[in-house]
């Protein structure tokens, strides 16, 4: 279990770098409810921040916007 947990934090510290500052913040409140950094997917016109907490998903847009019924697709 901690080799695991040591992979994920290294992998929200990667993903933490390419968020903006009003999608940190945003990740930030989040993380306080219970939900977790997934990855950050690179569209045309920015980024967008993708988290979960158990089955339920969240999105951060660039204006830091919390989007709590995104329309993501995950790959398997």
């Amino acid at each position: 279990m901690t080799n695991e947990r040591r992979q994920m934090d290294k992998d929200i510290h990667f993903f933490w770098d390419d968020l903006n500052l009003a999608q940190k913040f945003s990740v930030a409140e989040l993380q306080r409810f219970g939900y977790d950094l997934l990855f950050v997917r690179h569209i045309s016109n920015g980024s967008i921040a993708v988290l979960a907490a158990g089955a339920k998903m969240a999105a951060i847009d660039m204006e830091g916007q919390i989007d709590i019924e995104p329309a993501v697709v995950l790959r398997h």
